[in-house]
């Protein structure tokens, strides 16, 4: 007998989400959690066989792992000597490697043929998010270390994710992709500067020591990566398919260990964290949409602008928090943001999919 696994993978989810709640309420907190982890992965599985939600699998496996930290947080601490924090950073940049690994220098052409909409969406990237981060920090009562970790969130560049979601919802992914780029260079500058301004008053900011991390994970992995592009391009098929799954994994390992460092500060507060992250991130999506708009730009354009607006590089702001040795202060404002951003780009996606934007004029702007 056949069976169906759009069917197995739904019980199985069912299942294992019962017998962990039982368990837990029965005070078998270990065993409990196993199975409340395991949910979690049935339900990625479930979602893969989907059409329309299979790309969120991979978010139901980052709940996963953060489930499986906050259960056993021993497990993602150590490895008998070895502190798992220090594995934030190379992977870090072994993923901005990678991302160094698909550009090449026609993906920055755009910038001199269409500077409008890139300068409206570097605009957008760079106010509104420190903005609403500085604002919301600002109206909480949460300890220095975390409301600066949440101006971090927005001071950061865009992610990998929005490019991802452009594509998804029919977007303008040409300029997602320039946007991308350029703002990740500029945040060596950029960022220490905007902190140094916002979130002085939390914490102390070495705007320089700050420059020189970002540079670190951020910029010489890239410029490795396009310097690999271009004296190998017609050798990186194995290469940019193995890092897709290696930067996943890695983003998800990291993730891990950022919430089983903060464990007990993200259960004591973790609701409060929830709803500024949320905020912060929903209302990144409605202004940088809204601003784009009033700048006359067309509708994929900002459709593109509100995902580079509302989903930043949550993994560069857990790498500055490393740096900084305040992984479990500063890095759970990015660790709590990065899996609920790719649930609701992913849902923003699924609904502007079915609403086709007009024409795009990314390529003829001037």
């Amino acid at each position: 007998m056949v069976v169906n696994n759009n069917k197995i993978w739904p019980v199985c989810t069912a299942g294992a989400l019962i017998a962990g709640f039982v368990l837990l309420f029965a005070f078998a907190t270990d065993i409990g959690g196993v199975f409340i982890t395991l949910s979690f992965i049935f339900a990625a599985l479930a979602l893969k066989q989907t059409q329309n939600f299979s790309n969120l699998a991979f978010t139901l496996l980052i709940f996963a792992a953060v489930s499986a930290s906050l259960f056993y947080p021993q497990v993602f601490s150590h490895i008998g000597e070895f502190n798992l924090k220090q594995l934030i950073v190379p992977l870090l940049m072994l993923i901005m490697f990678g991302m160094g690994c698909s550009l090449s220098a026609k993906d920055f052409a755009a910038v001199i043929k269409t500077p409008k909409a890139v300068g409206v969406g570097l605009l957008c990237q760079f106010s509104l998010m420190p903005i609403i981060g500085f604002v919301l920090a600002s109206m909480t009562d949460l300890p220095p270390e975390i409301a600066a970790g949440i101006i971090l969130v927005g001071c950061s560049p865009s992610g990998l994710a929005s490019n991802v979601m452009a594509f998804i919802s029919g977007a303008n992914l040409a300029l997602s992709l320039t946007l991308t780029a350029v703002a990740t260079l500029l945040a060596p500058l950029v960022t220490p500067v905007l902190m140094g301004m916002l979130a002085d008053q939390y914490i102390e900011i070495n705007v320089v020591g700050m420059f020189f991390s970002i540079l670190k994970i951020v910029i010489l992995p890239i410029v490795l990566g396009v310097v690999v592009n271009s004296l190998f391009s017609n050798n990186l098929k194995l290469i940019n398919k193995v890092m897709p799954l290696l930067s996943m994994a890695g983003i998800a390992l990291i993730i891990a260990i950022i919430t089983a460092a903060g464990r007990d500060a993200l259960l004591s507060i973790g609701l409060i964290l929830v709803v500024v992250v949320v905020t912060h991130n929903v209302l990144g999506y409605i202004l940088g949409y809204k601003l784009a708009k009033s700048f006359g730009l067309d509708e994929a354009s900002a459709r593109t602008i509100s995902f580079e607006v509302g989903m930043q590089n949550s993994g560069l702001a857990s790498g500055i928090a490393v740096e900084m040795g305040k992984v479990a202060s500063m890095g759970l404002a990015p660790a709590v943001f990065g899996p609920f951003m790719n649930i609701s780009g992913s849902a923003l996606a699924a609904w502007w999919r079915k609403r086709k934007p007009q024409a795009n004029n990314f390529e003829g702007e001037s």
